[in-house]
């Protein structure tokens, strides 16, 4: 099997594994009990909070464990939304955002809130002067990911975060779900930030939202002690010691994954050169584990489904989207609807070889000139 859709999902590391069975076995008190079962497993939880703080460099206070980016992304837009509804009803975003920021703002605009979309420059980041003229008195919220899931443009989320710093109503949220274990960014002018397991070779159903001190939410989950006031529930002992354990090896030596990964990327980038019908659309700008092309000529979905009859997996879109006929990232780049008809995106990892891409290539090459000559 050769798996080139890393951004959709991982494999679970076989060391996040074993410590979810471990703990899952050893801990089986309710971590909200107060006899020694109950201690020992809140101990735990505990422990790996503490784990995640040091990595991350914010406060154990900080950390609230969801089922995953989804969740946290929901409850970081409509807890802020809801909680500051007194203070303003107007939120900033990008055009390029996942499913799960565009869903609770839609939310939000059919019980009257305000949503304005950034617009993006030729590269498709952030234009900054634009983001500035459409703060006003009645912002509460600014939501902008860090790296797009199916082109990989990065955000300059440091400088965003400096330049909403000077205006202590506006909160900034941050989704770091294709971020997160490739690439390094600060928090310290992060409000908010959303990640999630499986993208880090950890387990489904387990996530994280950061939250600085200082900042409430109004909660999506009422009722019942959890780890946190901001979402009831009884702990996940297990898979909160494994999304620590998937985040201390996912941010061991980044530099050496990075570099790899841009090395396999490179070497992909020149094997598609011999196509005429193939455009990158992943530019500069993207970090190189994603590398979304059009090919022009081909459905996305027969391409897919065609390598994958040779045990080869790619993805159309990001996942949560892949229903839709067209990529509204790709269009928005591009400008180009015919390539935004046609993309597929190949995301890597620093476990993909050559020797993978030499096999997706062959396949590639097979279906290329079956279908345009």
């Amino acid at each position: 099997m050769t798996y080139l859709d890393y951004s959709a999902t991982t494999p679970v590391s076989e060391e996040v594994l074993e410590s979810f069975c471990q703990v899952s076995r050893k801990y089986i008190g309710n971590p909200n009990s107060l006899h020694r079962l109950g201690t020992e497993a809140n101990e735990m939880i505990n422990k790996a909070t503490n784990q995640i703080a040091d990595i991350l460099k914010v406060k154990p206070s900080e950390i609230i464990y969801t089922s995953g980016s989804s969740e946290s992304n929901n409850l970081a837009i409509k807890g802020i939304a809801l909680k500051y509804k007194n203070r303003g009803n107007h939120i900033i975003t990008t055009p390029l955002e996942h499913s799960s920021i565009n869903g609770p703002l839609n939310y939000l605009m059919d019980n009257g809130f305000e949503v304005d979309f950034v617009e993006l420059d030729e590269n498709g980041m952030v234009d900054l002067e634009n983001l500035k003229s459409l703060i006003k008195d009645t912002t509460i919220l600014v939501s902008i990911n860090s790296v797009n899931s199916e082109i990989g443009l990065r955000q300059p989320i440091e400088e965003i975060g400096k330049i909403l710093k000077e205006y202590p109503k506006i909160f900034f949220h941050v989704d770091m779900t294709q971020s997160i274990g490739k690439i390094n960014i600060p928090l310290d002018n992060v409000d908010l930030m959303s990640f999630s397991a499986h993208k880090i070779y950890g387990i489904k159903g387990i996530g994280c939202l950061i939250k600085k001190e200082g900042i409430n939410l109004e909660p999506l989950i009422h009722g019942g002690k959890s780890t946190t006031i901001y979402r009831s529930g009884t702990p996940a002992v297990g898979l909160i010691c494994s999304i620590s354990k998937a985040l201390r090896l996912a941010t061991e030596n980044l530099e050496k994954k990075y570099e790899h990964v841009l090395e396999i990327n490179n070497y992909l980038r020149e094997k598609l050169k011999n196509y005429d019908k193939v455009f990158i659309n992943s530019n500069e700008k993207s970090i190189p584990f994603v590398l979304n092309m059009s090919v022009i000529g081909i459905k996305p979905e027969t391409l897919q489904h065609a390598v994958e009859e040779d045990d080869i997996f790619i993805s159309t879109q990001s996942a949560c989207s892949s229903n839709t006929t067209m990529s509204k990232a790709v269009l928005n780049l591009t400008k180009d609807e015919e390539r935004a008809k046609s993309s597929v995106r190949v995301s890597i990892s620093y476990l993909t070889t050559k020797e993978e891409i030499d096999k997706f290539i062959s396949s590639f090459d097979k279906i290329y000139k079956r279908l345009i000559g």
